[in-house]
């Protein structure tokens, strides 16, 4: 079972993610703290302790905005440590995905956090931390995330592996594979919550794209895009300059 410290400076939103938390079977102890400074002081003995200790801290749950140090400014501090905490970040702003996909967050909830989307972030950092316990036997990989679709009256199941990009269409999505596309009912804000812990990242309003699925990057008058295969996409300008940095630091390891 997991022991967790949900880090959050509006007492409010903290208390109901706390009470999410210790409403879910898989977690041992929810403690809160409401600013960065007190969630690193009780990091701080967590990791003095060890991961078998009586302080042992498995995950943080960690607010974006906060006053002082932010979330992300937490996330690079514990990244310094030999074995930090997983983090889950839980904020209410979109726009800081890529920043958490590469500061090797779990997962990246948004607020208002709903039940079934919070015990979705439970479970894979329980996976996780079940996977990597040293005397445990060997873990049989799970099977790739599928996403059912409709054809003709008969579901089929996408691997989301094997989607290159996703492209808005109102309440729906289109996911594009290397052998045809298919449409959903899911919007697209929903896909990139859910995931951008597998790699994907918002490059414009409409897409959603693999960041491995990149074959590259052009710079055209100011104009950014990107090829994924024989496609092009543009990316805003808000996405941008993130996008490029994220790109950059990928190839160079």
């Amino acid at each position: 079972m997991l022991r967790v410290l949900a880090v959050d400076d509006e007492e409010p939103a903290l208390g109901e993610l706390l009470y999410l938390l210790r409403a879910d079977p898989r977690v041992r102890s929810a403690e809160g703290a409401g600013d960065a400074t007190a969630a690193l002081r009780r990091i701080g003995r967590a990791l003095e302790t060890g991961p078998d200790g009586d302080e042992a801290v498995d995950v943080v749950f960690l607010d974006i905005h906060m006053p002082g140090l932010t979330g992300l400014d937490v996330a690079r501090l514990l990244a310094g440590f030999a074995r930090p905490p997983l983090v889950v970040f839980v904020t209410a702003h979109e726009g800081f995905a890529l920043q958490a996909f590469d500061l090797k967050a779990v997962d990246y909830v948004l607020k208002p956090v709903r039940r079934e989307r919070l015990a979705e972030a439970v479970r894979r950092v329980h996976d996780l931390v079940h996977a990597t316990v040293p005397s445990a036997p060997p873990v049989v990989p799970a099977a790739p995330e599928q996403v059912p679709v409709e054809l003709g009256g008969v579901t089929r199941f996408v691997s989301v592996d094997d989607i290159a990009y996703v492209e808005a269409h109102g309440d729906y999505a289109r996911l594009h594979t290397d052998h045809g596309s298919h449409l959903v009912r899911i919007p697209l804000s929903t896909l990139e919550e859910r995931w951008a812990a597998r790699g994907f990242v918002r490059i414009h309003r409409s897409h959603l794209v693999a960041l491995a699925r990149i074959d590259e990057l052009r710079l055209d008058g100011g104009a950014t895009s990107v090829r994924v295969g024989d496609t092009h996409l543009a990316v805003s300008r808000r996405h941008a300059r993130d996008l490029r940095d994220l790109l950059m630091r990928r190839a160079g390891g």
